[in-house]
């Protein structure tokens, strides 16, 4: 018995008909033509442009996405082809087969996409077509470039003030504002009287500037708009939001005189101390007995006092002899908050390094550098019985209570100590100015500082200059007795050489 296998069956003969336009035998269709006649007669690509245009930002590189999004594309990428298919806008009544794009020259503003349909035409029969689409790539500035480029174009700005005559609290800030990158949404920086002003795109940027600013150190702050524009249909307002910050107008190395009531809240301290560091919370030393307070930014404002005596007022002055008092002494001293066991309380004996040799009478006080005192050493401190101050709280004081000089901290030669740093610091520059001036003596004190206090330089980002050479006898040519900041707590700078990445 023999089987018929399926594929050897007779398959039933179509009947061809012929093109009602050019009589070519065709398969039965709805529209009964060929495929060369129907491309003649219809053209299913009629809806859609076969030109369009697309906007490119030459600052950031990016191009449009209607109505207002601007997106990162490269050339023959995923993204640009999705944008260019959403540039057009009958696309949608036929069917996507099939698009790439078409090899042009990079340079020459075009960009050609090759598309594949499908659409239905006389009752129901599909044809397919092949087109292309030509783009042309015209230049646009997208809104952050604009608002770059625009220096007087912003929206929010931070104004920052400190009614001080010393500026190293704005030093300090610089580098904190460096270490934690708070200035990278700002579109400008710059300088004015007493302060420095950054400029926001929006709101929400000023306000994390001030809330930066009100972490780092003490300060307060008021908050102001004003209107610029309003849409009356639409009820849109346009505003400029403006945030004034105050910072406390203290500096390391100041002598304050606090009110009997503040005194009293801090432990009992003496009205008048010298400004030991200023950070997020004022530190405050009483020179006579090295006793320790913490005043944070709100009690500040509720019992605001300025400094009598600013570092421009220090007088240097030689020691002539030291006794150290001993810590059982210390227990008579008056007050209930804790003693610094960094430092040593010392009665002191000193000349005026301008009347030495000329004066040989000795003056007598107390003060808290006894750790790092030694007769014949060089130290600065305040001539409060010659200087005129005019403060509401030392006139309430008994003059005898008043110490006639106030020691702040040991005088090195300044000049050998800049020649042996090796070390640097980076600053926050614009394009037109900068607006911290690197070459006055304020600065000079402020790098002092940072290699005095090593609990104030934690805060800071400390680079070794390769412009300097290290020496291989270095630290045999430093004075032990002068501080230094060591290879160990400084950063190497990142340098990019093109020669030796191209290799």
């Amino acid at each position: 018995m023999e089987y018929i296998n399926e594929d050897q069956k007779p398959q039933p003969l179509k009947n061809k008909i012929l093109c009602c336009e050019c009589g070519t035998a065709i398969d039965p269709n709805p529209a009964n033509m060929c495929a060369a006649c129907l491309r003649s007669h219809v053209d299913i690509t009629q809806d859609i442009p076969k030109q369009a245009t697309l906007y490119f930002c030459r600052g950031c590189e990016r191009y449009l996405q209607p109505p207002a999004e601007w997106i990162h594309c490269t050339l023959e990428s995923r993204e640009l082809l999705s944008l260019c298919l959403k540039k057009l806008k009958g696309l949608n009544r036929v069917k996507l087969i099939d698009a790439a794009f078409v090899w042009t020259e990079p340079h020459s503003k075009r960009i050609k996409v090759k598309l594949t349909v499908h659409g239905e035409v006389m009752g129901g029969a599909v044809l397919e077509q092949v087109f292309i689409v030509d783009y042309t790539v015209n230049h646009q500035m997208c809104d952050t470039c604009h608002r770059s480029e625009a220096q007087d174009y912003w929206r929010a700005s931070v104004q920052v003030r400190q009614k001080s005559e010393n500026k190293k609290t704005f030093y300090y800030l610089e580098q904190l504002i460096l270490k934690h990158k708070a200035h990278e949404n700002t579109l400008g920086i710059k300088p004015a009287h007493e302060g420095i002003d950054f400029f926001f795109a929006t709101e929400g940027h000023a306000k994390k500037m001030v809330d930066f600013l009100t972490a780092v150190l003490p300060c307060r702050y008021q908050h102001s708009k004003k209107l610029i524009s309003h849409d009356i249909n639409s009820n849109i307002y346009n505003y400029k939001f403006t945030y004034s910050v105050e910072i406390v107008p203290l500096s390391k190395d100041s002598v304050v005189c606090l009110s009997k009531k503040l005194a009293q809240q801090l432990g009992g301290i003496s009205p008048l101390c010298l400004v030991f560091r200023v950070t997020s919370t004022i530190y405050l030393i009483d020179p006579c007995t090295a006793q320790m307070a913490e005043l944070s930014s709100t009690n500040f404002w509720r019992y605001p006092f300025n400094s009598i005596c600013n570092p421009k007022q220090l007088v240097e002055y030689i020691v002539m002899d030291i006794e150290c008092i001993m810590y059982k002494q210390k227990k008579s001293f008056p007050g209930q908050g804790s003693i610094s066991t960094r430092h040593v309380t010392a009665d002191i004996w000193l000349v005026k390094a301008s009347e030495l040799g000329i004066n040989d009478n000795t003056i007598h006080t107390r003060t808290h550098l006894g750790h790092i005192l030694k007769p014949g050493d060089s130290v600065l401190g305040y001539n409060l019985e010659d200087s005129n101050v005019n403060d509401d709280n030392l006139d309430k004081l008994d003059r005898n209570n008043v110490p006639d000089i106030i020691l702040v901290k040991k005088h090195y030669d300044r000049s050998s100590r800049k020649k042996q740093r090796i070390w640097k610091l980076k600053h926050m520059t614009t394009e037109q100015e900068t607006p911290f001036n690197t070459d006055t003596k304020d600065y000079n004190e402020f790098l002092d500082d940072l290699e005095e206090d090593p609990t104030l330089r934690q805060n800071v980002n400390i680079f070794k200059d390769t412009s300097k050479q290290i020496p291989v006898d270095h630290y045999d040519t430093i004075d032990p007795d002068a501080p230094h900041i060591t290879l160990e707590e400084m950063l190497d700078d990142l340098v990019i050489n093109d020669v030796e990445m191209a290799e």
